[in-house]
């Protein structure tokens, strides 16, 4: 007879609601490339995530030769034209290359002759989506796209990244 009780007892006991999850109201790019020598074999990496966090897209593809900041661009233009396929707007562009970040705002001027073309495609491309803000972020925080660069050079070079 206790055994009821305590079921009913239970039942009046009200938990709150779990806390929904986080959600963005933006579209998030991660992207990073990467050199093993500057330059070097070379190759990029992104994920694009949809506002709920859900990785919609993510790629990897080795370049061949090229330097750490050609890599960076190429990424970026990769991951620029993936959101612009799938309408991604607005769009967060979280990159930890601080040199294209400030580039791509106009903080910093392109100034390398290589560069110049690159800055260009990358502009265009984000031309095409409505609105892009871009973001400067540690290395930690755009871990998973720097692993999917290193893991390309890996397979293709077959050692491993120094870490």
């Amino acid at each position: 007879m206790s055994a009821p009780r305590a079921v009913e007892r239970a039942s009046r006991i009200r938990y709150p609601e779990p806390m929904p999850e986080a959600r963005s109201k933006s579209w998030t790019l991660r992207c990073d490339g990467g050199a093993r020598g500057n330059p070097g074999p070379a190759a990029i990496g992104y994920l694009l995530l949809n506002p709920g966090g859900a990785v919609v897209e993510s790629r990897a593809e080795y370049l061949g030769p090229a330097t750490n900041n050609v890599a960076e661009y190429r990424a970026l233009i990769a991951g620029l034209e993936a959101a612009a396929r799938h309408g991604a707007s607005p769009l967060t562009v979280c990159m930890d290359s601080e040199l294209v970040v400030r580039q791509m705002t106009g903080e910093y001027r392109v100034k390398h002759e290589g560069l110049k073309p690159l800055h260009a495609s990358a502009r265009e491309a984000a031309a095409k989506i409505a609105a892009v803000t871009f973001r400067s972020v540690p290395r930690e925080e755009n871990a998973r796209a720097d692993q999917l660069v290193n893991e390309k050079l890996d397979k293709i070079l077959g050692s491993e990244s120094p870490r």
